[in-house]
């Protein structure tokens, strides 16, 4: 979260950006069709001071020929975060392709980058984000390269936390804030900014503009005691004001006086001298409510960054409608910042003062908002893929129309993506396996259509291992299964086959589900190494142990994939038979979607153009309503196909733009595929080109008789 400075009102998320040029020199703006991201909070309402410090960074900004690199360091509340805000608030027009901001520091371990550059790379329009550092680093920095941008890296820990973050372009501006110095930026060309605590003129000044003029003219001389006692802090003046604010008779002179009886109670927080950030928070919380002071204390140990307000109310088993007032109370008293509608998060330093709040139910807390997420998960799960085997018993009494569609539920499971991952971490943490496998297992959905492969390995590794620890052995297998068509998208067959082995052991004869699943995920991995007779005995013993089985979904799906390899192998005409059955057998509309794209292909290979394209033109409405951008993607490749195989190159080409924007700059074997396709069919034009050229330059009379 970042540091609530020189403003009472705290943090609250924004989107400002523009672009254009500045006298003569011109910013290139964000190509059409990608998004620019927006992502600076607001501006400090309540700014004061720091003319000092503005004047340097415009002085930089000015006469830097290179990358601005600025490290803005300083005690917690001192002011950081809402000086760099207002300066790149006041110089938007300058980074026309967008501003990027991250919290570094918003869990209670500091983020990591390989963490941030997923964010950074899902905000410029990445729909598949590749896995691990060094790749993410590349794909940033080529789609930095010669724009501009303005940055902030809020709360960072160390240089080391802000090097893989840094972008190509010398156009952009990154500054960084940290309560630590960061001089080892030193050596990638910072500049430095170590911002002090205000004078006592200008925390007066703050006051002033939080409680106007004519009261503090009242009590001028408790006004420039209580500015001393707060240390120069913003954080503490506008605590301080919040309260002052909501209690107008209370004296001024009241407020010194407690403050200086109660400025001992957190000695890690103390900033020295005669005043302590800890004891102005504390001051607050003695204030509260015990049903808001109930609030302030366990939603601090939400796993996630930020909550809402079902999920608080679960934390307290409390009433929804209550503890959304008791919420507003607390944004209202700066002890808690509105990030978005009815969306919350605690600042860094009061998440630590509440959870120094002793309270005996955080971890029957923690554990509800733990269910509360994989309660919601498991809906929006069945919703997203109804009729999906599971294993976890809350499948069962799953309301799958309780979304409005399963774009909807795909949807909700991306937004809160982030507090369902550090869900099923706390979960493992605290020592609940039984929670933590069956959250991944409801977040399978979201993986299988939105993929996000860092968390899809993350966590279901960890529920592995969790299966087994609470002896679950069909669970083990399906989540086995899920991990190994992660394993397979990333095209690592040999710990696909690693995996797949080991399923087949856990299901033996008695659970034929899972046997069925694996026998076709060894398919997939001969099928992907080109051996097809292998892959289609694979597939067929699949379809043959799910009839066994009994398990109607599972046969349409195996006898699916016997319909593509046929079509691999130029068996056409036993292909269309199998797809036909397989889409017979399917009620799923993706299901029946996929099914049909694949006949289209097997038509197209028949040289049956019109029956093709009628079928690949409805499996796009279908993908496309489902919320599915990779299965638009098949689609739209199909789509070119066809258009090639017609001779109407402009048209296919068209597709394959189409279907590459659907997985944007994305690490993805088939978005690769389709560069491909598209790299192919340039050069085939270049080539008709040259000929025609050739047939038209003069020859011998031999060949001009021809």
């Amino acid at each position: 979260m970042a540091e609530v400075e020189n403003t009472v009102s705290g943090q609250v998320s924004g989107n400002v950006v523009q672009a254009g040029s500045i006298g003569s020199v011109h910013f290139h703006s964000v190509p059409a069709g990608n998004p620019v991201p927006r992502q600076l909070p607001p501006a400090p309402r309540l700014f004061v001071s720091r003319d000092d410090e503005l004047t340097a960074l415009e002085r930089w900004r000015e006469h830097e020929d290179d990358q601005l690199l600025v490290v803005v360091s300083g005690p917690g509340g001192v002011g950081k975060t809402s000086l760099a805000l207002r300066w790149l608030h006041d110089t938007r027009e300058q980074f026309p392709d967008g501003q990027l901001y991250v919290d570094l520091g918003a869990h209670a371990e500091a983020a990591q980058p390989d963490e941030v550059l997923e964010w950074f790379l899902g905000a410029l329009g990445v729909e598949v984000v590749p896995p691990g550092l060094p790749r993410r680093q590349a794909l940033f920095r080529s789609l930095t390269a010669d724009r501009s941008f303005a940055i902030l890296l809020d709360n960072a820990a160390s240089a080391g936390q802000v090097r893989p973050l840094l972008p190509a372009s010398a156009s952009c501006v990154v500054v960084v804030t940290s309560r630590w110095r960061l001089s080892p930026l030193g050596m990638d060309g910072a500049r430095f900014i170590e911002v002090d605590p205000m004078g006592v003129q200008a925390s007066v000044e703050l006051l002033e503009r939080v409680l106007g003029e004519r009261r503090l003219a009242v009590e001028a001389d408790a006004a420039r005691e209580l500015a001393r006692l707060c240390g120069g802090m913003p954080i503490a003046l506008g605590v301080i004001g919040a309260r002052l604010s909501r209690r107008p008779r209370r004296s001024l002179a009241r407020e010194v006086d407690e403050l200086r009886t109660e400025n001992r109670r957190l000695s890690h927080l103390d900033l020295g001298g005669s005043a302590s950030v800890s004891a102005v928070l504390d001051l607050s919380y003695v204030d509260l409510p015990p049903r808001q002071a109930r609030l302030y204390r366990l939603t601090s140990w939400h796993p996630g960054p930020s909550f809402g307000v079902e999920v608080a109310a679960a934390m307290l088993a409390d009433e929804v409608g209550e503890v959304e007032d008791d919420l507003d109370d607390l944004v209202e008293k700066n002890l808690l910042s509105e990030v978005g509608d009815d969306r919350f998060r605690f600042h860094d330093l009061l998440r630590l003062h509440a959870r120094e709040q002793d309270d005996a139910d955080v971890e029957e807390a923690v554990q509800r908002a733990v269910e509360f997420y994989l309660d919601k998960a498991v809906v929006a799960d069945s919703a997203a893929i109804p009729g999906r085997p599971r294993v976890g018993l809350r499948f069962k009494s799953a309301d799958p129309d309780a979304f409005g569609s399963r774009a909807e539920a795909l949807d909700w499971l991306d937004y809160e993506r982030d507090n369902l991952v550090q869900s099923l971490r706390a979960a493992e943490s605290h020592g609940w396996p039984e929670l933590v496998w069956q959250l991944a297992e409801a977040m399978f959905a979201l993986f299988q259509r939105r993929h996000h492969y860092s968390d899809w390995l993350f966590t279901h590794q960890l529920a592995v291992a969790a299966a087994q620890a609470c002896g679950e052995q069909t669970a083990e297998a399906r989540l086995r299964i899920q991990l190994a068509v992660a394993l397979r998208n990333l095209g690592r067959l040999d710990e696909v086959e690693e995996q797949v082995r080991v399923v087949l052991e856990l299901a033996g004869d008695h659970d034929l589900g899972s046997r069925a699943t694996a026998l076709v995920q060894l398919g997939h991995v001969h099928r992907l190494r080109g051996e097809f007779e292998v892959a289609l005995r694979y597939f067929r013993e699949g379809v043959d142990v799910e009839t066994r089985h009994g398990r109607v979904r599972g046969i349409g799906l195996a006898r699916r994939r016997v319909g593509e390899v046929l079509v691999e192998l130029g068996r056409l005409d036993e292909a269309v038979i199998e797809l036909r059955e397989s889409e017979a057998l399917l009620d799923n509309v993706v299901d029946k979607a996929r099914a049909r794209m694949f006949l289209a292909r097997a038509l197209l290979r028949a040289g049956r153009f019109d029956e093709s394209l009628g079928l690949a033109s409805g499996v796009l409405a279908d993908v496309r309503d489902a919320g599915s951008p990779l299965h638009m993607a098949d689609a739209f490749e199909l789509l070119g196909e066809i258009a090639e195989r017609q001779g109407d190159l402009p048209v296919a080409r068209d597709h394959y733009r189409a279907a590459l924007a659907c997985y944007g700059e994305s690490f993805d074997p088939s978005a690769d595929r389709v560069r491909d396709r598209l790299g192919a069919l340039d050069r085939n034009e270049d080539e008709r080109a040259a000929d025609v050229a050739a047939q038209h330059e003069p020859g011998d009379g031999e060949g001009e008789l021809r």
